[in-house]
Protein backbone atom coordinates (compact mmCIF):
# COMPACT_ATOMS: atom_id res chain seq x y z
CA UNK A 1 0.00 0.00 0.00
CA UNK A 2 1.68 3.08 -1.06
CA UNK A 3 0.41 6.39 0.92
CA UNK A 4 1.75 9.72 -0.84
CA UNK A 5 1.39 13.21 1.11
CA UNK A 6 0.98 16.12 -1.10
CA UNK A 7 -0.24 19.68 -0.95
CA UNK A 8 -4.00 19.90 -1.58
CA UNK A 9 -4.42 21.81 -5.23
CA UNK A 10 -7.84 23.52 -5.98
CA UNK A 11 -9.07 20.74 -7.58
CA UNK A 12 -9.43 18.87 -4.63
CA UNK A 13 -11.80 20.90 -2.87
CA UNK A 14 -14.96 18.41 -3.99
CA UNK A 15 -12.87 15.58 -2.37
CA UNK A 16 -12.14 17.54 0.82
CA UNK A 17 -15.57 18.48 1.01
CA UNK A 18 -16.74 14.86 1.08
CA UNK A 19 -14.30 14.37 3.53
CA UNK A 20 -14.94 17.32 6.11
CA UNK A 21 -18.88 15.89 5.87
CA UNK A 22 -17.28 12.52 7.14
CA UNK A 23 -15.58 14.17 9.88
CA UNK A 24 -18.89 16.04 10.78
CA UNK A 25 -20.97 12.46 10.93
CA UNK A 26 -18.17 11.30 13.19
CA UNK A 27 -17.90 14.21 15.14
CA UNK A 28 -21.92 13.44 15.32
CA UNK A 29 -22.70 17.64 14.12
CA UNK A 30 -23.10 17.33 10.02
CA UNK A 31 -25.83 19.36 10.53
CA UNK A 32 -23.07 22.43 11.46
CA UNK A 33 -21.52 21.73 7.50
CA UNK A 34 -22.28 24.80 6.01
CA UNK A 35 -20.11 25.13 3.50
CA UNK A 36 -19.81 23.73 0.07
CA UNK A 37 -17.16 22.64 -2.58
CA UNK A 38 -16.94 25.60 -4.05
CA UNK A 39 -16.57 27.61 -1.22
CA UNK A 40 -13.96 25.65 0.40
CA UNK A 41 -12.06 26.01 -3.31
CA UNK A 42 -12.78 29.69 -3.30
CA UNK A 43 -11.44 30.40 0.50
CA UNK A 44 -8.72 28.03 1.37
CA UNK A 45 -7.17 28.02 -2.84
CA UNK A 46 -7.87 32.02 -3.16
CA UNK A 47 -5.51 34.37 -2.94
CA UNK A 48 -6.06 35.93 -0.10
CA UNK A 49 -5.81 32.43 2.08
CA UNK A 50 -3.37 32.04 5.17
CA UNK A 51 -4.61 28.39 5.18
CA UNK A 52 -2.91 25.53 4.03
CA UNK A 53 -4.12 21.69 3.16
CA UNK A 54 -2.70 18.63 2.33
CA UNK A 55 -3.66 15.52 0.70
CA UNK A 56 -3.08 12.09 1.85
CA UNK A 57 -3.45 9.21 -0.90
CA UNK A 58 -3.31 5.50 -1.30
CA UNK A 59 -3.04 4.07 -4.16
CA UNK A 60 -3.87 7.61 -6.13
CA UNK A 61 -7.18 8.29 -4.33
CA UNK A 62 -7.74 10.76 -1.90
CA UNK A 63 -8.44 9.35 1.69
CA UNK A 64 -7.59 11.92 3.47
CA UNK A 65 -6.85 15.71 4.35
CA UNK A 66 -5.23 18.40 6.67
CA UNK A 67 -5.98 21.72 6.96
CA UNK A 68 -3.52 23.98 9.00
CA UNK A 69 -2.60 27.87 9.55
CA UNK A 70 0.39 30.20 10.97
CA UNK A 71 -0.51 30.90 14.71
CA UNK A 72 1.35 32.98 16.63
CA UNK A 73 2.60 32.59 20.19
CA UNK A 74 3.37 36.41 22.13
CA UNK A 75 5.77 34.23 24.80
CA UNK A 76 7.84 32.22 22.33
CA UNK A 77 8.39 34.83 20.34
CA UNK A 78 7.76 32.39 17.19
CA UNK A 79 5.72 31.50 14.57
CA UNK A 80 3.50 28.15 15.29
CA UNK A 81 1.26 26.08 13.32
CA UNK A 82 -2.19 25.18 14.30
CA UNK A 83 -4.36 22.32 12.52
CA UNK A 84 -8.00 22.64 12.39
CA UNK A 85 -8.40 19.07 10.94
CA UNK A 86 -6.27 15.92 10.22
CA UNK A 87 -8.85 13.32 9.14
CA UNK A 88 -8.47 9.68 7.16
CA UNK A 89 -12.04 7.99 6.14
CA UNK A 90 -12.51 5.06 8.15
CA UNK A 91 -11.68 2.72 5.65
CA UNK A 92 -7.96 3.46 5.12
CA UNK A 93 -7.55 4.02 9.14
CA UNK A 94 -4.66 2.18 11.33
CA UNK A 95 -2.16 2.05 8.38
CA UNK A 96 -0.12 5.20 8.97
CA UNK A 97 -1.80 7.64 6.77
CA UNK A 98 -2.78 9.86 9.73
CA UNK A 99 0.73 9.95 11.61
CA UNK A 100 1.99 10.60 7.85
CA UNK A 101 0.01 13.64 7.11
CA UNK A 102 0.94 14.93 10.72
CA UNK A 103 4.48 14.08 10.68
CA UNK A 104 4.72 16.28 7.24
CA UNK A 105 2.79 18.83 9.01
CA UNK A 106 5.64 18.48 12.16
CA UNK A 107 8.28 18.81 9.53
CA UNK A 108 6.68 21.72 7.79
CA UNK A 109 6.90 23.51 11.79
CA UNK A 110 10.79 22.14 11.94
CA UNK A 111 11.89 23.98 8.67
CA UNK A 112 9.93 27.28 9.16
CA UNK A 113 11.27 27.59 12.99
CA UNK A 114 7.81 27.37 14.70
CA UNK A 115 7.75 27.04 18.48
CA UNK A 116 4.72 24.80 18.30
CA UNK A 117 2.11 21.96 16.32
CA UNK A 118 -1.10 22.52 17.83
CA UNK A 119 -4.87 20.97 17.62
CA UNK A 120 -7.79 20.69 19.51
CA UNK A 121 -9.62 16.72 19.51
CA UNK A 122 -12.98 16.22 21.03
CA UNK A 123 -12.73 14.65 24.76
CA UNK A 124 -14.61 11.85 23.89
CA UNK A 125 -12.30 10.72 20.53
CA UNK A 126 -10.49 8.00 22.92
CA UNK A 127 -8.57 6.84 19.68
CA UNK A 128 -7.33 10.10 19.16
CA UNK A 129 -5.98 11.17 22.12
CA UNK A 130 -4.16 7.98 22.41
CA UNK A 131 -3.05 8.32 18.85
CA UNK A 132 -1.56 11.74 20.17
CA UNK A 133 -0.12 10.99 23.34
CA UNK A 134 1.48 8.40 21.66
CA UNK A 135 3.64 10.33 19.91
CA UNK A 136 4.52 12.83 22.66
CA UNK A 137 1.86 15.53 22.73
CA UNK A 138 0.39 16.68 25.50
CA UNK A 139 -3.43 17.89 26.46
CA UNK A 140 -3.06 21.64 27.64
CA UNK A 141 -6.23 21.19 30.26
CA UNK A 142 -5.41 24.34 31.74
CA UNK A 143 -6.54 26.29 28.68
CA UNK A 144 -9.81 26.58 28.06
CA UNK A 145 -11.16 27.21 24.21
CA UNK A 146 -13.80 29.93 23.65
CA UNK A 147 -15.51 30.73 20.22
CA UNK A 148 -17.60 33.71 19.70
CA UNK A 149 -20.05 32.74 16.19
CA UNK A 150 -23.04 32.96 14.31
CA UNK A 151 -25.59 35.79 16.04
CA UNK A 152 -23.15 36.57 19.38
CA UNK A 153 -20.17 37.23 16.91
CA UNK A 154 -22.17 39.80 14.47
CA UNK A 155 -23.91 41.37 17.62
CA UNK A 156 -20.84 42.11 19.55
CA UNK A 157 -19.22 43.25 16.46
CA UNK A 158 -22.12 45.54 16.05
CA UNK A 159 -22.62 46.83 19.59
CA UNK A 160 -21.67 50.48 20.59
CA UNK A 161 -17.88 50.63 21.75
CA UNK A 162 -16.74 47.90 20.21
Amino acid sequence: MSITIRPARPTDASAIFAMIYELAVYEKAPEEVITTADEIRETLFGPESKTEALICEIEGKAVGYAVFFTSYSTWLGRNGIYMEDLYVSPDFRGNGAGKAMLQKIAQYAVERRCGRLEWSVLDWNQPAIDFYQSIGARAQSEWVRYRLDGDALLKFAESPGA
